[in-house]
């Protein structure tokens, strides 16, 4: 295990080419567990292949355990890498692709031995030893793909690209069980590429938000939900994502469709016209016609969605959303609601903030 530092790190695809990494400085400590989240073409597999080798960076260095690796093939690096489809060799049994990287190494055959069968009990594959690989479901090629790279002691790191891609949607949460288990057990630093927000939140202990070549914010999972840095953070975590309401700000208040909506008095905004107001559709709650500082908008649609009910509400031309419990929910119509000012948030509206996929 190692920290993995990446220093004024840039990546692009040929000498004139667009950068795919724009410059950045990131740390994976020691025996964390993080998710690098974004939508596709985001830079995310970039990162991930720079850091195992697979790509050499355009500027910028990669140091393992305070050892720069920049120029440094894969194998001199000792980082595994779980990629999108399962790496196995079909026509040898489970034990034996456990055992491929310690023999490839020389390792004792007692050794051997012994620890295939500790990786194969952590990730419940002891019952499917003698099988052969070919034999075995997509998930469980996925888990031995991930077994392989936890068998050698001297892994500094496992990178995992996608790896629940290919894997039925009933099965995802074994296998976040299984990684959860392997990080709470062996204490290897796992970085987890994916563009879902659930796989990330559930995994990892800091989530590290990517957009264009760029990391936008990185944090816990609460940091990102509860204060996000960017409006495309704002949007592109939670579900729905926060809304986003165009406005004025005077005199610390934010005036939207001509209604003045107090903000918090501890983080005071420049006065002006380019800002947006941001709101998560869970903090949102209904009350009485004429409470001050509510916003008064139409109802335009009550959804039903088993657990919640999701309120779409117009603002003068701006649409937002609620996301409230069944006996909370307002009938469509005219209705008052409260956005708290402890969890708004003011971003200047500038078009770069909301460049990407952001889901609907």
């Amino acid at each position: 295990m190692a920290r993995i530092e990446l220093t004024s790190l840039a990546h692009r695809y040929g000498p004139a080419g667009e950068y795919a990494l724009r410059p950045l400085e990131l740390t994976f400590e020691d025996g964390g567990a993080y998710a690098l989240l974004g939508p596709s073409g985001c830079g995310k597999t970039t990162l991930l292949n720079i850091v195992s080798g697979l790509l050499t960076p355009s500027q910028g260095r990669v140091l393992v355990g305070g050892r720069d690796v920049t120029a440094e093939p894969p194998h001199r690096r000792n980082i595994a890498q779980v990629f999108q489809f399962p790496v196995v060799y079909g026509t040898m049994t489970v034990f034996d692709n456990l055992a491929f990287p310690l023999r490839n190494r020389r390792v004792a055959e007692a050794e051997v031995g012994a620890r295939v069968r500790e990786i194969a009990k952590l990730l419940e594959l002891d019952a499917d030893l003698d099988r052969r690989a070919s034999a075995l479901p997509a998930h469980r090629k996925q888990t031995l793909s991930l077994g392989r790279g936890l068998v050698r002691r001297d892994v500094a790191a496992i990178l995992l690209d996608e790896p629940l891609t290919v894997v039925d949607p009933q099965l995802k949460w074994t296998l976040r069980r299984q990684l959860k288990a392997v990080h709470q057990q062996m204490n290897v630093t796992l970085v987890y590429v994916t563009h879902d927000q659930t796989e990330a939140l559930t995994f990892a202990d800091r989530v590290v938000v990517m957009d264009a070549g760029r990391v936008v914010q990185h944090g816990t999972p609460r940091e990102l939900f509860e204060d996000p840095a960017d409006p495309f953070v704002g949007r592109f975590i939670g579900s729905p994502g926060m809304n986003l309401l165009a406005c004025t700000i005077e005199q610390g208040a934010a005036i939207i469709a001509g209604q003045r909506i107090a903000l918090a008095a501890e983080a005071p905004v420049p006065a002006g016209a380019h800002h947006l107001l941001g709101i998560r559709p869970e903090f949102v709650r209904p009350v009485p016609a004429n409470t001050a500082g509510a916003l008064r908008v139409q109802v335009l649609s009550v959804a039903d969605l088993g657990r919640y009910r999701l309120v779409t509400a117009r603002a003068g031309d701006q649409t937002l959303l609620a996301r409230l419990e069944d006996d909370l929910a307002p009938a469509v119509g005219e209705a008052w609601l409260s956005l708290p000012a402890r969890w708004t948030k003011v971003f200047a509206s500038t078009a770069t903030h909301l460049s990407g996929a952001v889901p609907g």
